[in-house]
């Protein structure tokens, strides 16, 4: 479960963010970065949908409220701060820790939000992939053939695609490709 999401340390003290590194990454957590800047973050984070960035409040070229603009909707952060500076945090997709704080509690919490994050790609993987407007008419198309030829309704082409599909364990889109091209083989 903990491998799954990408995890970046940020605090203006290189020492105090590998000691959190470190720490997490005995807990079982993989760290994919240690950073002294948000800047730094905006990079390592380029291209990834989703994972957490546990960070102090304020850096040397932004606080935490700025970089959470930069950062895509789906990356988390656990803000690591005194609880006078915790008392102004309210954003989506931030979670706070006062300081000082035990390590128990830090691990607990990177667990928690790690966990919610492994459920959302769990979820985004489970949704059915959003057809092209041309795969959908290809396979509209096979749909006709098969029933033109083998005198079937829509829903028997389509459970007979489905079918192909699963048995020979390729997608749907390249079945309908196969299937059609067998008929213009046929003909």
């Amino acid at each position: 479960m903990r491998g799954l999401v990408n995890v970046i340390v940020l605090f203006p003290k290189q020492e105090f963010a590998r000691n959190i590194r470190n720490l997490l990454v005995r807990s079982g957590f993989e760290v994919i970065g240690v950073c002294v800047t948000g800047s730094q973050v905006i990079q390592r984070m380029e291209g990834l949908d989703d994972g957490l960035v546990v960070c102090g409040y304020k850096y040397t070229d932004m606080m935490y409220s700025e970089l959470r603009e930069y950062l895509p909707k789906d990356i988390h952060m656990l803000l690591l701060a005194s609880q006078a500076y915790l008392e102004d945090c309210v954003s989506d997709n931030v979670s706070c820790l006062p300081m000082p704080l035990k390590a128990y509690d830090l691990v607990n919490e990177v667990r928690n939000i790690v966990s919610d994050i492994s459920n959302i790609q769990k979820k985004k993987k489970r949704r059915p992939k959003q057809r092209t407007r041309e795969e959908l008419e290809l396979l509209d198309e096979v749909k006709e053939l098969l029933m033109e030829n083998n005198r079937i309704t829509e829903e028997e082409a389509h459970c007979y695609i489905q079918q192909r599909s699963m048995n020979s364990g390729v997608g749907l889109i390249e079945m309908a490709k196969m299937i059609k091209e067998s008929f213009t083989y046929q003909n």
